[in-house]
Order: structure tokens, then sequence, then C-alpha cells
């Protein structure tokens, strides 16, 4: 399809990217490369900053459909998707209901156990009245090591490895920074794995799985973003059988949460009965030059650009459906 074509049929695009969460710096590469692809593709695609501009300027601006490239609150959590959903503006990725749970660990992780999904075993603290009786009795219910995260953080933020009975509290503490409650949940040992799922229902489908193979297994935001250290393998070596079971689970964890568009599912892969584990799911992943995402949908033959226009492709309205744009072939 010629560029002007795609232009004419997309209408006038914005990207939406940076935000005031505290995965800013994250977004902002994220939007930038998805913009940059955008607009190579030939979309009148523009930048927006909910951080610097308002809603107010966001309706004036009168754009037909909206790329979604916030990370965590405000952006990824369904307040700005029933703000667009007011102002009737489609948009990319899941709708207000299915980004708010998506982005609270906690409540994914319950709806996972309603449908028989496996998550790790975990608790939930009260990140301003637990006791330090309370935090050393978690260890006896979860084993060693655990984590301890942040629910409604993302890209590793907010997330502490307890090694033993003293690490509790500070774990604790670096947590609790982020959230009004933390999640204690039990350890999978073994090896790190990621399924992007582009579509929705049953039309929803499962890219390559990506293994993670961080240095010395930590694959915190450091390692995430800025370090060439980390490792990734694409698609992941599994034998046939079991990634066909991980992307199958993959997308049964994302329609139960009824998402659509796309998203990131992320699992630990037990050592050594090679038993999946669901730890969470991401509607708005990362889109940068380290992110998984598009490193998958290139092992499926989709370049970013193409990826770009695939999820943009998707925009709609959760609440007020309308018809995503289908640019001819």
């Amino acid at each position: 399809m010629k560029e002007q074509d795609m232009a004419n049929q997309s209408g006038k695009v914005g990207v939406l990217f940076g935000g005031r969460s505290s995965e800013r710096e994250v977004s902002l590469m994220s939007g930038s490369g998805v913009l940059q692809a955008l607009q190579g593709k030939g979309v009148d695609a523009h930048a927006f900053d909910p951080a610097k501009r308002s809603l107010a300027e966001l309706a004036a601006e009168k754009f037909d459909r909206v790329f979604i490239a916030l990370h965590g609150r405000y952006g990824e959590d369904g307040t700005l998707q029933g703000a667009l959903e007011q102002l009737g503006i489609p948009y990319t990725g899941s709708g207000v209901m299915a980004s708010a749970i998506a982005m609270d660990k906690i409540m994914s992780k319950r709806i996972w156990l309603s449908q028989g999904l496996p998550t790790p075993r975990f608790l939930v603290l009260d990140a301003q009245g637990a006791s330090a009786e309370e935090l050393r009795q978690v260890p006896d219910q979860l084993g060693l090591p655990l984590m301890l995260k942040a629910p409604h953080e993302g890209s590793t933020i907010g997330i502490s490895k307890v090694a033993g009975y003293s690490d509790m509290a500070d774990g604790f503490a670096n947590c609790a920074k982020y959230d009004d409650v933390v999640l204690a949940e039990e350890f999978i040992a073994g090896r790190e794995l990621t399924v992007p799922v582009l579509g929705a229902g049953r039309s929803a489908r499962a890219l390559p799985i990506v293994e993670i193979r961080a240095p010395e297994g930590n694959y915190d935001y450091q390692n995430k973003y800025f370090n060439d250290d980390t490792q990734y393998l694409c698609p992941a070596p599994l034998d046939p059988e079991l990634t066909a079971k991980i992307q199958a689970l993959a997308v049964r964890a994302y329609n139960a949460l009824n998402c659509s568009g796309w998203a990131r599912v992320d699992f630990m892969l037990r050592a050594p009965d090679l038993e999946p584990f669901l730890l969470e799911i991401n509607t708005s992943p990362g889109m940068t030059g380290h992110s998984l995402v598009p490193m998958s949908a290139r092992a499926a033959g989709l370049s970013y650009e193409d990826l770009c226009v695939e999820i943009l492709k998707s925009a709609s309205l959760d609440l007020h459906p309308t018809p995503a744009w289908t640019p001819e072939n």
C-alpha cells in the first residue's frame, strides 16, 4: 500500500508517550521509536506528552486515533483509557477494565487462579500496617528465597528478592515506597520467558517466545534497558510441544483478563519439571531498542515498523466500539 494511502486511511494520529509515571524514561524511548516508525510508513503521526499537555489540548488536537506508548500509572492502568473513551478517540491496547486489572498484579493473579491458570503462591501485605511479626512469618509460608513486589509498578521498579529472614524488612520498605500494598510471591527458580500476544478474543495469537538470560539472573531496570550483557534467545530453545503449551497459556491468560490489541505475558519456567507459571501481563509493553515485543515480532517476520502499523490498525474504543482501520493490502 502506498504511504500516502496509508496516511489517508489512518488520519491524524497522536503518539502518547512520556507521562508522569516512574517509567517515564522508558516511555520516552518507546514513543520516540513508534513515532519515527509510523512517520516512516507515511502516517500523519504527532508526539503528545500527557505530562506536559492537558486533556483539553488532547481533545483540541482532533486526533482520529492514538497510539499509547505510555508505561505504568496514568497511561497503562485504565485512567487514560477512560479519558479517551469520554473524548471518543480510538486508542491502541486494552480497554478500561482490562488495563486496570492487568496493571494490578494481585487482581491478575486472582483472576488467573479462578480460571485454573498457574501462578506462584502469594500473600498481600499492608504497606503501612504490616508488623515485624507478619513480615517474619512470610518466609515460613512462601519459603525462601521469595519475591516482594509493588503490584502496580512495572519495568522491575519496586521489586526485591528476599534471600533470608534478615532481608525482609529492607525489601519490604523498598516496595512499600511505591504502593499501598506489597505482593509477597513464591520464588520460582528456572528460566525467564515472555510471550507477546496480538489481537483479541478468538483471533488473539501468540508470537515467538523470548527467553531472557540476565547477568547473575538479575533482570533489573539497568539490565533490562541499558545493559548489553543480558542475552535474549528468540525463539526460545524449547521443544515444540512445550512451546505450544506456553503460547497457548499466554493467550488464555490474555483472554482471561479480556485484553485486546497487544500485550506481553511474562512467565517463569520452573526447573527441573519445566512447568510454566504466570507472573504478570503488560498491556503497553516497551518498544525500545532492548524491548522484547519487537524482538519477538522480528522472529515472526514482522519488522518494527510493520508491528507499529499493525498495533495502530487495532485502535478502537472499548465502551463504544468503532470499526478498526483496515488498510487495503
